[in-house]
């Protein structure tokens, strides 16, 4: 059963603090919520379908649902595939809507990493329990030395450079200097990127995204609610979930599991990379938009180092303008998850509601990609492809 069109985001709310030591993370979740659902024209008993992940305190969804006081819930779903997790949400609950589970539902994203002093320097993988442990821990995988590994091997397959990937963070930057909530909004260039701290060869500090507190919510409801609304409706098209893993050692790291979600979502949506007015993409690092935008087709494997230059990727000057809020690289990435964000951003740009200078004139169709785990590692991904009605 396709999902193209039998669930709308009718609601969405990004936490203005990026830092927020007085707040709990369960009064982060609240507030985001309340946010998602005036921005909705809906209220608190309309919703009866949650959804939260990892990020969200408590024992399970039932703790969050609890503080939230949902009281009318008859689904939820606490999947959790880090940063990614809240594209696949934004799937199941579409999924749960077409088939009569729910009518409107509630995705929240929150957390407190910049006040915690959390960030990609450090190693994830914990627990003797975990199937990896054993072979991975003595080796102290963190995540920026795995971003590196990728991108190095790109550079030695495909002649990508560092110039190429300073363009990412470059664009990011002309974007965020219009969004006063954004953590960096400074324009750099390129020599400004390369001039930055090797931390990881070949990464520099500035190819490194932010590291943020805040969160932020959605509302997914059915067609006949969105369009009750008084709203812009975008309407949820095509999506696709999967995941990447070491496969016993034979796997090429310079792509990403993004290269099943991304057909999957086009295929099912009924358009290509070519349709596309606008897109969201991850970015913990610069090599983590370089190596999706690859795999979801917008340029061939190897090229994307020539595709992202010369920006190519800033909102009325490139052919493809991306994280028009500044994305991950300047503007936040709350929780050290920024798969919520992007579906954001996207839909503002559909409602047309993004900043007057960074707004894709006419934007209909939109797609959002997001990454959860670590590249070069074993990582999940998803993706959105919304329409404005």
């Amino acid at each position: 059963m396709s999902i193209r069109g039998q669930a709308c985001i009718v609601g969405a709310y990004e936490h203005p603090l990026r830092k927020a030591p007085d707040h709990s993370v369960a009064q982060l979740h609240a507030e985001v919520a309340k946010g998602a659902i005036d921005d909705a024209g809906l209220s608190h008993d309309d919703i009866d379908a949650f959804y939260c992940a990892g990020d969200a305190p408590g024992a399970n969804a039932w703790s969050m649902a609890n503080y939230l006081n949902l009281r009318k819930l008859r689904h939820l779903d606490s999947t959790d595939m880090g940063g990614c997790s809240y594209l696949i949400h934004v799937a199941h609950a579409a999924e749960a809507i077409a088939a009569g589970k729910c009518n409107v539902a509630l995705i929240t994203l929150a957390g407190r990493p910049n006040s915690e002093g959390s960030s990609g320097t450090q190693v994830r993988v914990r627990g003797v329990n975990l199937p990896d442990a054993p072979y991975e821990l003595p080796y102290s995988p963190v995540p920026l030395n795995l971003y590196a590994m990728c991108a190095m091997r790109h550079m030695h397959d495909f002649g990508t450079t560092s110039e190429q990937l300073a363009w990412i963070k470059v664009a990011a930057s002309h974007h965020a200097q219009h969004n006063p909530h954004a953590m960096l909004r400074d324009v750099v260039t390129v020599e400004d990127v390369l001039a930055s701290p090797m931390i990881s060869d070949p990464l520099h500090r500035l190819d490194a995204c932010v590291v943020s507190d805040g969160g932020g919510a959605l509302i997914v409801a059915r067609p006949e609610i969105a369009k009750s609304l008084r709203r812009p409706v975008v309407r949820i098209t095509g999506t696709g979930e999967s995941v990447q893993h070491h496969m016993g050692g034979q796997v090429d790291i310079t792509y990403t599991a993004s290269a099943w979600t991304g057909a999957r979502a086009f295929e099912e949506a009924g358009v290509t990379p070519a349709d596309i007015d606008y897109a969201s993409i991850y970015d913990s690092f610069t090599i983590t938009v370089l190596l999706q935008l690859e795999d979801l087709g917008f340029c061939k494997k190897g090229e994307g180092g020539r595709f992202v230059s010369d920006g190519n990727l800033i909102s009325g000057v490139g052919k493809l303008p991306f994280n028009t809020d500044g994305g991950g690289l300047c503007n936040n990435h709350p929780a050290n998850r920024g798969g919520m964000t992007k579906v954001i951003e996207a839909v503002r740009q559909l409602r047309g509601e993004a900043h007057p200078r960074v707004q894709v004139p006419d934007c209909r169709l939109a797609l959002a990609n997001a990454i959860g785990g670590a590249i070069g590692h074993r990582h999940g991904a998803a993706t959105l492809i919304m329409e404005r009605e």
